[in-house]
Order: C-alpha cells, then structure tokens, then sequence
C-alpha cells in the first residue's frame, strides 16, 4: 500500500470531484457545481480556473466581480500547494495519459518513442499564448472550445458523443507517440498553473544520503527532468513543471524522497 498511497489519494480527488459536479446536475447537489473553468461552491465560494478567466477577458467581454474572485482564489491555492497539482490531482485527463504512461511501461514502449522536433516542453506555453491572441481575435474562448478537459467533464456528467474521440486520440497519442505528450507538451492549462506554481511552497524533498540511485522515481515520473538532483544533492524540486504528484515518493523504497515546505533562503 505504501508505493501507491499518493496515487489512491490523487484518484480519490478526482473521481470524488467529478462525482460531486456529476451529482450537481443528477441529483441537484450544491457541493460543487459547474465546471473546471467556473464552478461554485455550496452555491457561494465561487472557483475559476485563471487561464479560461484570461481568455474570456482577452475576448473584451466584462466579467462580473465573483469570477474574478473565483480566479483569485485558485490561483493563490495553486501558489501555495504547487501549480501543476491540478494536473495531476484534479484534471480528469490525467487518469487518461496516466494509464497511457503505464502501458508504455508494460508494453515497452519508451524505447520507441516517436522524436517530433516541433514538440518541446515550452510548445504548451506558445500555444498558451495563442490561445489568448485566438481568444482577442475572434471574440471566445478558444482553448475551451476545444478542451479535452472540459470535453471529458462533460462526457462523465452529460454522456459521451464524439467527445470521446478526442479522450481516445490523447490516449492513443500518449500510448504510442510521445510519453506524457499532451500533458507535458501540449496542454495550455499546464503551462499556465506551472508559472502560477513556480514559487509554490509545497515541495518534493530530496535526501541524497539515503538515495541508492536505483532511478525508480524517474521511471514514474511524468516529468522526470525535474528530478535531476536524484543521488546527486540534498535539495527540494524547485521547477514549476513539476505536479506534485507524488509518485516518487510511493516508489522511492530509500525514503530519499518526502514532500515538505520549500526553503527560500540557504543555509
């Protein structure tokens, strides 16, 4: 049960959250209703994700004062606990390139990985970018349009239709093309919590006094870039790509790794 503590708390997160926006609309609950891009909790607190409250106020349409408030609160819970958390403790998404990822391990794909040269980890945040000038240009929010995010959400809560084509293709797209692709180079919502998330204070600690530099936690890893202090030094993970996941910890048998409150200041 240890090597997989965080990923039954992560999964508990998001399954329980798309029940209760599930619950919203079947059964009238106002625990939490909505969507990822605004929701409402109790029907009072309100919640929104800041990249959508960008592109709608790119597109010049005013928004009312809870919304932004709703932005506000996201963003310095994302400052706090780590942008990128929600990529992995509350996107639906995840559970979708999560069981890609571990096929490619069982199936032995990562050494056939397919090399696209125009897919960098920073594609995301030029396509961030262009979803705002999109967004100014035509007058909407244009990654929502197209949102496999917000496509899944609505296939759990109001059925799948063609939607599910597109949860399929980032499946397949994962699974045979690019580990962690869509996620780690494509995803704008990524991109924009790992800016918001870049100081947060929740980190994941490394002790190189005990690490065996067995490399399990980089197998795991979806961003295993991140960990590159692994065996070397005695230091949090510090780059805002990281998600907080957790993964390194459950697999990490040296208890080399723990999360813990980031130092700022060096002894």
């Amino acid at each position: 049960m240890k090597n997989i503590k965080y990923l039954l708390l992560r999964r508990t997160t998001q399954i329980g959250l798309m029940f209760l926006y599930f619950s919203a609309n079947a059964y009238g609950w106002n625990i939490l209703a909505g969507t990822f891009g605004t929701s409402y909790i109790f029907g009072v607190i309100p919640l929104a994700d800041p990249y959508t409250t960008l592109q709608v106020l790119a597109t010049g349409f005013v928004l009312g004062a809870d919304v932004l408030l709703g932005a506000a609160i996201i963003t310095m819970f994302y400052f706090v606990v780590g942008g990128r958390a929600f990529c992995s403790w509350v996107c639906p998404i995840n559970m979708v390139t999560d069981l890609a990822n571990w096929l490619r391990r069982k199936l032995k794909l990562d050494k056939e990985e397919v090399n696209y040269r125009f897919l960098k980890r920073g594609t995301r945040y030029w396509i961030m970018v262009v979803g705002l000038i999109v967004s100014a240009v035509v007058g909407i929010a244009a990654f929502e349009v197209f949102s496999p995010i917000t496509i899944m959400q609505r296939g759990i809560v109001f059925g799948f239709g063609m939607g599910a084509a597109v949860v399929i293709t980032i499946f397949l797209f994962d699974l045979f093309g690019v580990k962690n692709g869509w996620c780690g180079h494509l995803c704008p919502l990524g991109a924009s919590y790992s800016l918001i998330g870049k100081y947060s204070l929740i980190r994941v600690k490394h002790n190189a006094d005990t690490c065996t530099a067995c490399m399990d936690c980089k197998v795991v890893c979806p961003e295993n870039q991140v960990l590159h202090m692994v065996s070397k030094e005695s230091i949090s993970v510090t780059d805002g790509e990281c998600t907080n996941c957790g993964r390194c910890v459950d697999v990490c048998n040296d208890d080399a790794l723990e999360f813990g409150i980031r130092q700022f200041i060096k002894n």
